[in-house]
Order: structure tokens, then C-alpha cells, then sequence
């Protein structure tokens, strides 16, 4: 299986991604936790059947000291008692904020406050941009059909 297109190699998909990196940065580097970031990267991916970006984060998080257990779980995080409350509230903001055109009102007034509860400002601010960034990663990544599997930690930087 071949992508449509090389992201890396075309002129003005190649500048995109380059942008979003960049600003993927600034997330990763806030204080919004490591492990939230990620799993919150990896249900979003899961919802968008984005296999790429499923396969980078599962292994990233994994490299960075992830329990099996709980990369296995969060599909089903609500079921699952291995994440934390904060965890909870960020997987649920993720999932309303990916699922925004299957809901009338977009976000909820409830998981935001429930966000609210276990994060500060800079750290929501960061939730919001992860949100939107891991989507955007996605939506390329889906529409040019880039193939998953052969992602090798760090090999991106």
C-alpha cells in the first residue's frame, strides 16, 4: 500500500506539515502531562481511523514508559479504571471535540467544566490546540491514505 501523495516531497503539503509541527511544539512543550498528550493523540486517531497516526502514538507512548494496559484500554476508556479522573475529563473533551459535527452543540458545557475541574488555563489552552492539531494530522494523513505499521520512534526528529 502506497500513499496518494508524499506529503514530505509535495511542495505546499510538505510547508503545511512543517507548520504543524511547529505548532505541535508549543503543545509538547506546555504543561498540559506527557502521558495526557499522548493518549489523548491516540483516541482521536482511533475515532478518525487514522492507522499513521494511531501506529506513532501507541509506540510513542510506549517508548515513553505507557503500560500496555492502558494503550490497550483507551478505546474503551469509560469502561476501563486504569486512567485518571483528569484523564478522564481530557479523553471526553477529546472525543466531543473530534465527534463536533455529530453533535448539535459541538463541545459540552459539562465536559468542558469537567476539564475545567483538572486543568488550568495554559493547560486547557493546550488540550484545545492538541485537539485541534492531532485532527488536522488526521484528516491529512486519512484523505491521502497513509499506510501505518512500519512507524519507528524518533524517526521523525
Amino acid at each position: 500500500m502506497e500513499a496518494r501523495l508524499n506529503a514530505f516531497e509535495n511542495a505546499v503539503a510538505g510547508q503545511f506539515l512543517r507548520r504543524l509541527n511547529a505548532a505541535g511544539e508549543v503543545v509538547s512543550k506546555s504543561a498540559l502531562p506527557a502521558a495526557t498528550q499522548e493518549l489523548v493523540k491516540i483516541r482521536a486517531s482511533q475515532i478518525n481511523g487514522c492507522g499513521f497516526c494511531t501506529d506513532m502514538h501507541t509506540k510513542d507512548a510506549a517508548h515513553a514508559g505507557e503500560t500496555a494496559t492502558r494503550l490497550n484500554l483507551v478505546a474503551a476508556w469509560r469502561e476501563a479504571t486504569v486512567f485518571t479522573e483528569a484523564e478522564r475529563a481530557a479523553l471526553e473533551l477529546a472525543e466531543q471535540g473530534t465527534r463536533i459535527a455529530d453533535a448539535a452543540g459541538g463541545v459540552s458545557d459539562d465536559a468542558w467544566a469537567n476539564a475545567a475541574k483538572h486543568y488550568d488555563e495554559e493547560q486547557l489552552g493546550a488540550l484545545v490546540a492538541l485537539i485541534a492539531t492531532i485532527n488536522a494530522y488526521n484528516r491529512l494523513n486519512v484523505i491521502i491514505r497513509q499506510p501505518a505499521g512500519s512507524y519507528e520512534v524518533g524517526m521523525f526528529g
